[in-house]
């Protein structure tokens, strides 16, 4: 068995799954994709009732599994209250600044089904009118979306469908350059979900044995807290979630590596797996990076809180300005896609 990362492919696929839009709460379509996929590569999975999806690939030692997980869903908004303006007011889904998304271009989901576009702005944006619109802050009450319809009041905005607890998604904007860099919204966390479904796909069309049975947990609530942490196989002992490597001031990740979390918000990772994903990566000649997330949690960490008896560790991606318009590089994605190669081959604590 050997790897070879498809670089333009997994790049080709990463583009589709940003561009679907996915904020929590909101992710049949995504997922739609996900078991359309699955299909394709014929891949066993089960749907949970939270709407996840567990593929299965059945291994030589079918008595102990091993688990990796990425999510799907994403940061977005949902219409908080429809102003006398017609404008309207946002509530958050999942946790960003709110100047992270000002300026953005946006699409309302309505319950029939439309979609109607707007640009996420402050109240105050016009310096010609506002002087001291620099200084107000960026929250829930300064931020409104500018609906790109003729409506001048409540009644006219709602005329078009639009209603409280509608979803607001966020334009990606994926761009690839010249110099290896992905930038786009959302890369937290399809870029470690388009790995996932690329490496399903090798092992289905290299006919590769795994030497565990390994599931492959597409989860779709991860921004908001509870993504995978249920319907866990049983024989489940080692748990990884693959998801972005935090970088900023401070940090040891980068745009580069393979990211390897030690500890996060919820605490260690379990000990002994980490360094064995660390060993894996010095045997293999993967760059990677140790580090530890001040404020981050992962569905690993979630399953944990949720009671389940496993190994849990965290590795993935390095993302530039996490929850904001990220930005990442080939080489990381395929660092990433090398250690995921090395653990699913590798033997189980």
């Amino acid at each position: 068995m050997s790897f070879t990362f498809q670089q333009q492919e997994t790049v080709s696929l990463l583009k589709q799954l940003v561009e679907i839009p996915s904020p929590s709460g909101y992710t049949k379509e995504i997922m739609d994709f996900m078991e359309q996929f699955l299909k394709e590569i014929n891949v066993d999975y089960k749907r949970t009732n939270k709407g996840a999806l567990i593929a299965t690939i059945k291994g030589n030692n079918d008595t102990k599994h091993r688990l990796l997980t990425a999510h799907t869903d994403t940061l977005g908004a949902m219409v908080k209250e429809v102003k006398s303006s017609g404008r309207l007011k946002l509530s958050m889904v999942g946790g960003f600044n709110w100047n992270a998304v000002e300026g953005e271009y946006c699409t309302i989901h309505t319950a029939e089904g439309k979609k109607i576009r707007g640009t996420i702005l402050m109240h105050q944006t016009t310096v010609h009118v506002y002087k001291n619109a620099t200084a107000l802050a960026r929250d829930e009450q300064n931020i409104e979306v500018r609906i790109d319809e003729k409506v001048t009041n409540a009644d006219e905005t709602r005329k078009l469908g639009i209603e409280v607890g509608d979803f607001v998604s966020f334009d990606p904007r994926f761009e690839q350059t010249d110099t290896g860099f992905i930038k786009s919204r959302h890369l937290d966390d399809k870029a470690s979900t388009a790995l996932l479904l690329q490496l399903m796909k090798a092992i289905k069309e290299n006919s590769w044995t795994l030497p565990y049975t390994t599931h492959f947990y597409i989860s779709n609530n991860e921004e908001i807290g509870f993504g995978g942490n249920s319907s866990i196989p049983e024989q489940t002992v080692e748990y990884i979630a693959v998801d972005m490597g935090a970088i900023g001031d401070g940090q040891a990740s980068d745009e580069y590596t393979v990211s390897i979390c030690a500890k996060d918000s919820s605490g260690p990772y379990h000990y002994e797996l980490t360094r064995n994903l660390v060993e894996l990566a010095k045997k293999e000649g993967i760059d990677y990076k140790l580090d530890i997330y001040p404020y981050y949690g992962s569905d690993a960490s979630a399953a944990i809180r949720a009671g389940f008896d496993v190994k849990h560790a965290l590795f993935g991606p390095g993302i530039e300005a996490s929850h904001a318009y990220e930005r990442t590089h080939v080489d990381s994605l395929e660092n990433t896609a090398k250690l995921l190669y090395s653990y699913i081959n590798s033997e189980i604590l």
